[in-house]
């Protein structure tokens, strides 16, 4: 069973999808309206959302964009809007899967257990140890090491260098560390991330002028590599 939250202003669409979802065993919320469902949805925190695109307030695709910049909840997109054109922006800012009208409670039961599948294969490689060359970290135990002698790391130090660890060879920018790590939707500011790179940097024995595992990419972000 999964807590799904269902955000959706077409009466007749709701009242068939909730009751067909608790028929197949899910718990179901509903909400008609884009600020009531992201309100819902941070407060309640579902195992998936399913997202309309025509609400009444905002698009549905802005909506997501929102939902997407605080919480990693898997979301499926039901819209009666079909085609690349509308599609491929709405997977860019987000969704996991979509579905187009009409369907079936059968149906989106069926993107929804393969969606909630994906999230706990992924959930479980990060909860799992990740080791590059010499670095080694355990999310379970909070542990990290380097070439065997432990690393003394802050918390927010340990989750820093583990988001990047998990990511190894990725360029990853300032915006999705301060989305990620510091759970900062839009504010914030990159001289934040710049600080805790330099404090990981001065405790893996390295520079920004000669790094060994945390390379800058100017303009970019950066990437955790094996040194050379």
């Amino acid at each position: 069973m999964a807590e799904i939250l269902l955000i959706e202003d077409d009466v007749t669409i709701r009242t068939a999808l909730t009751r067909g979802l608790r028929e197949l065993g899910h718990a179901v919320s509903s909400c008609t309206t884009a600020l009531d469902g992201l309100r819902v949805a941070l407060r309640d925190r579902p195992d998936l959302v399913v997202l309309d695109l025509g609400l009444p307030d905002l698009d549905g695709t802005e909506l997501l964009r929102m939902l997407r910049a605080v919480s990693r909840v898997p979301v499926i997109v039901a819209t009666a809007r079909g085609g690349d054109a509308e599609m491929v922006p709405v997977l860019d800012a987000g969704a996991d899967d979509y579905v187009t009208k009409p369907f079936s409670a059968a149906q989106l039961d069926a993107r929804v257990r393969a969606v909630l599948r994906r999230a706990g294969q992924e959930r479980a490689q990060e909860d799992t140890a990740v080791t590059v060359a010499g670095l080694r970290l355990d999310p379970r135990t909070r542990e990290a090491t380097l070439d065997g002698t432990p690393l003394e790391l802050t918390p927010r130090e340990f989750d820093l260098l583990h988001f990047l660890a998990v990511r190894a060879g990725e360029v990853v920018t300032k915006r999705e560390l301060l989305t990620e790590v510091w759970q900062v939707p839009y504010g914030g500011a990159d001289k934040t991330v710049d600080v805790h790179l330099s404090w990981l940097r001065r405790k893996l024995g390295e520079t920004a002028q000669e790094p060994r595992y945390l390379v800058t990419v100017r303009g970019v972000g950066v990437k955790l590599v094996e040194p050379p």
